[in-house]
């Protein structure tokens, strides 16, 4: 016969186990199902499962453009020789090469340079960096 017991039921009773809560990644003894550490914490996870967005993307920008046939006349194209830019032309007319898409923009009221939404702003939409400004947590 060993003296070891077969089922030590007690060995877990010294400690609760550890949970770590998904919006504030704080530690905190689980407590039956519940996975935030407070009900603040849980009432912010529903409010971010659940809330809405009521600013315009780019993207709903770009379909809303599409729609009306307009995409085109607000694409920003650049000559990959000369580096100028056009408003809705896809080539260059000096080097008579197929220019590539930057993005969406227009052109300046005040000097007539065109300028991309990402010259405006400061920084690449598409990037990672974007949307951590756009989407405050």
């Amino acid at each position: 016969m060993s003296t070891i017991p077969m089922c030590d039921d007690t060995r877990n009773d010294s400690q609760p186990s550890l949970g770590v809560c998904p919006v504030c990644t704080d530690t905190f003894p689980i407590d039956g199902r519940g996975i935030y550490c407070t009900p603040k914490c849980r009432q912010r996870a529903f409010r971010l499962r659940h809330r809405q967005v009521n600013r315009l993307t780019v993207t709903d920008f770009a379909a809303e453009l599409r729609r009306e046939h307009r995409l085109l006349a607000q694409t920003v194209y650049e000559c990959p020789s000369c580096q100028d830019r056009f408003l809705g032309a896809r080539r260059c007319n000096d080097c008579n090469l197929w220019c590539r898409k930057v993005g969406l923009g227009g052109q300046c009221s005040s000097c007539d340079e065109v300028l991309t939404v990402s010259d405006l702003i400061g920084f690449d939409l598409n990037s990672k960096e974007a949307t951590q400004k756009l989407i405050p947590v």
